[in-house]
């Protein structure tokens, strides 16, 4: 393998570690367009081997089993990354759903739901997520971080207060602060720390903000705990289910089903690319609620609609999903195993309880190096770096999906111990 000209193994030696993404956040620079100085450099230097693990072409569909572009040719890979849970976006009755849907619709919906993007199939999906969460209405937004940006910022204001978890996704945050309130922080799934927050904005109107499972260290919210701190300050409960609808909960409805705490949340947020492997989100709750975020989630009134293909696929998983439980029951047996042979090899998945798991290493360097060992041998794992994660936690992360089979999860975890396994016990015998 030659990256800008340099032998795999002159790239590997001249890779330091020493900068990340963070470093480049800021940095004086006379035009706004140019990057930091230094970067360019750095992105062709230093880490052109470590970026080659990201933004793989993948050949072929999301499955258990793909085929990815590595190192210049096509590599048949075991799919650890996939968002796909339930095995669901390449059904047979999904993809004839979207066709029906294209040969009726087209391919966009060309206008925003505003004007003139919403057709009767979106009006639908809007109808069945509503009942299927059991709220008033629900509104769709055609992509899952915008939706979740535009929800926040629709509802918060500048003498309102978001008090969100630290780990909390980055478009949580960013809607927060493009809605200029003011933003607090307690200190992940610790409820001592979220009542310290509340306690310090008392007489504020005040949103506590969680996810059903966080998506990179694949734990589920503290709910009945931090919910309690909640209602005890009168703030009101937003909740992420991005990682756990569908996939989560006797009939699908998420996380907050689990633990029996759905009546408890006024807001449920959502979205369609992950175990309905698809596209976008969706927000559901009071018909008020939903009413004035309409008009004031700017990346919904301003933003065109879902393709109404889109739509139609997503109708047909939740009828497949809602049918067929077993994919759920298949997924968290996939869960649960996988994540115990991993414990079993000494590989640290931090407080993982769900399908998502870090493989936790804390150097980039040695997470680049096992990574294109992994890659080589076939198994396909996505690296996660700072500032993504604290330094110390960065990580692979791994999603287990329903469809892989115990074969697929076996030669993974053979792959496993031959790379990472010896190289963690290595590094700890140092």
């Amino acid at each position: 393998m030659h990256v800008n000209g340099q032998s795999q193994a002159e790239v590997e030696t001249n890779f330091s570690g020493t900068l990340g993404l963070g470093d480049f956040v800021v940095g004086e620079r006379k035009d706004p367009l140019a990057p930091p100085a230094g970067f360019m450099e750095w992105r062709r230097k230093e880490i052109a081997w470590a970026a080659s693990l990201y933004e793989p072409d993948m050949l072929g569909a999301a499955d258990a089993r793909t085929t990815i572009q590595y190192e210049g040719k096509p590599k048949p890979v075991i799919n650890l990354c996939s968002y796909n849970y339930l095995g669901l976006a390449n059904h047979p009755e999904v993809i004839a759903a979207a066709t029906e849907a294209l040969h009726k619709y087209g391919v966009g919906a060309c206008g925003s739901p505003m004007l003139s993007g919403m057709t009767d199939l979106h009006r639908q999906l809007e109808r069945t997520m509503a009942d299927f969460l059991g709220r008033e209405d629900a509104m769709l937004f055609n992509s899952g971080f915008g939706g979740a940006l535009g929800t926040i910022s629709g509802l918060l204001r500048k003498n309102d207060v978001a008090t969100l978890d630290n780990r909390s996704h980055l478009s949580l945050r960013d809607g927060a602060v493009l809605s200029r309130c003011r933003l607090d922080r307690f200190e992940h799934n610790d409820p001592a720390s979220l009542d310290a927050a509340l306690s310090r904005r008392q007489g504020r109107s005040r949103l506590v903000i969680i996810e059903g499972i966080y998506s990179m260290e694949g734990d589920f919210a503290r709910m009945e705990d931090l919910i309690r701190v909640a209602e005890s300050h009168q703030a009101s409960i937003f909740i992420d289910e991005a990682h756990s609808m569908l996939a989560c909960g006797e009939n699908g409805r998420g996380a907050a089903e689990i633990f029996g705490v759905e009546d408890r949340i006024p807001l449920v947020y959502g979205t369609f690319s992950k175990a309905f492997g698809a596209l976008g989100g969706f927000v559901a709750g009071a018909r008020s609620t939903i009413d004035y975020l309409r008009l004031y989630a700017h990346s919904y009134a301003y933003s065109c609609a879902l393709p109404p293909v889109v739509v139609g696929a997503i109708l047909k998983v939740l009828e497949v999903a809602t049918r067929e439980p077993q994919r759920r029951e298949r997924l968290w047996e996939n869960a649960s195993y996988f994540r115990s042979q991993l414990n079993g090899l000494g590989i640290d998945t931090g407080e993982s309880a769900t399908y998502i798991m870090p493989l936790v290493v804390g150097d980039r360097d040695r997470m680049c190096r096992l990574g294109h060992e992994l890659r080589r041998r076939g198994l396909w794992v996505a690296p996660v770096d700072y500032p993504a994660v604290p330094e110390d936690r960065i990580c692979f992360r791994a999603c287990v999906t329903a469809d892989h089979t115990r074969a697929d999860l076996d030669e993974a975890l053979n792959i496993v111990s031959d790379t990472f396994a010896p190289a963690e016990l290595q590094h700890a015998s140092v």
